[in-house]
């Protein structure tokens, strides 16, 4: 087991090095840099201007390097001038250069200003991310229990209506995109469409405080669309367990049906399941980003959204990491989990 995690967090090390170097090029492209100095500067600068704007700003070094400093495991740039005044990576703009600390980076926690939201980096991810964590608990509490019932429920008799009702539910649920199921749930019951003005809160209102009206309906809308996979995954595997042999001779030993599911078969139908459920967190992180845009939910999805259309390079490049890290962290903690759970799995 400790072999496992060591080699999970080395590789876990490496990918997010590849990703975040990967983001940091995208996000660096000629096109990218030339739109951010007009916005920040002039939108009618010539070229030249464009350079210049650049260069005062390290923009002009090669990649790597640019890469390192972001980091911080390379000392941050300090240019001076033609105008005599001294420009430092490490310190704020406007502010007098007297000995800059060499490094200021991600490590250090350096991670930019927001051009556009006109803050810190890590002070605007950790807001924002402390919205989308509510709202990924209260999803979790509606769609794990429920899709786990009803994918027990499908795999305890495969065949039956019962099965059959409920494998429909969760193919419609599953086949149906957030942004249609989101529409359909606020014109029946938020618009009084239909006659049903029951929600009359908003998801905005609700970063403030969350009620049952104003945050019901983007819960459901998330909670919906993965319980179906998840009770999909469920039936499937349920249903592999009460046909293997020591559930049949379990059963000619005379033993209940109900301990049969509850004592023997229960267990190893959820280790697959267990794996799902794991990467949903992920998906919820980066997922929710047309939920959160369409209720105006000010979350981490909409931050990405606001970071990506307005080019806010070092926002956009905070929120990458943070989706890199819990993607990475996730897959490790679903590995150590699933080993775990299931004990016939021997380490190497």
């Amino acid at each position: 087991m400790v072999r496992l995690i060591l080699r999970s967090i080395m590789g876990l090390f490496l990918t997010a090095l590849c990703l975040t170097f990967l983001v940091f090029w995208l996000t660096n492209l000629a096109p990218n840099l030339e739109k951010l100095a007009k916005t920040q500067g002039n939108a009618r600068m010539t070229d030249a201007a464009v350079e210049s704007w650049l260069a005062n700003r390290g923009y002009d070094q090669a990649l790597p390097v640019k890469y390192g400093e972001w980091l911080g495991v390379v000392p941050g740039y300090v240019i001076d001038g033609s105008d005599g005044t001294t420009r430092a990576r490490c310190v704020e703009a406007g502010a007098p250069v007297n000995n800059p600390p060499r490094f200021c980076g991600v490590l250090q926690g350096d991670w930019g200003y927001s051009t556009v939201l006109r803050d810190d980096v890590l002070t605007i991810i950790g807001t924002r991310l402390g919205l989308t964590a509510k709202l990924m608990a209260c999803v979790m509490a509606i769609m794990i229990p429920g899709a786990l019932i009803m994918g027990v429920l499908a795999g305890m008799r495969e065949g039956s209506r019962l099965d059959r009702s409920l494998s429909t539910v969760s193919i419609i649920t599953t086949a149906t995109p957030e942004y249609v199921s989101g529409v359909v749930l606020i014109a029946v019951f938020a618009t009084g469409t239909f006659g049903m003005n029951w929600f009359k809160g908003t998801a905005t209102s609700a970063m403030e405080d969350a009620n049952f009206q104003n945050f019901f309906l983007p819960v459901m809308t998330i909670a919906l669309y993965g319980m179906g996979y998840i009770a999909r995954m469920t039936r499937a595997s349920m249903t592999e367990v009460m046909t293997a042999q020591y559930i049949r001779t379990a059963r000619l030993k005379g033993v209940s049906f109900s301990n049969i599911v509850l004592k023997h078969a229960l267990r190893n139908a959820l280790i697959a399941p267990f794996t799902v459920i794991m990467l949903q967190f992920p998906w919820l992180l980066n997922g929710v980003v047309i939920v959160e845009t369409l209720f105006n939910y000010k979350g981490f999805g909409w931050t990405l959204v606001q970071a990506a259309s307005n080019n806010d390079i070092e926002l956009l490049l905070g929120v990458s990491i943070v989706s890199v890290i819990v993607v990475l962290v996730t897959q490790l903690l679903s590995d150590i989990g699933y080993a775990v759970l299931n004990p016939r799995i021997r380490l190497s």
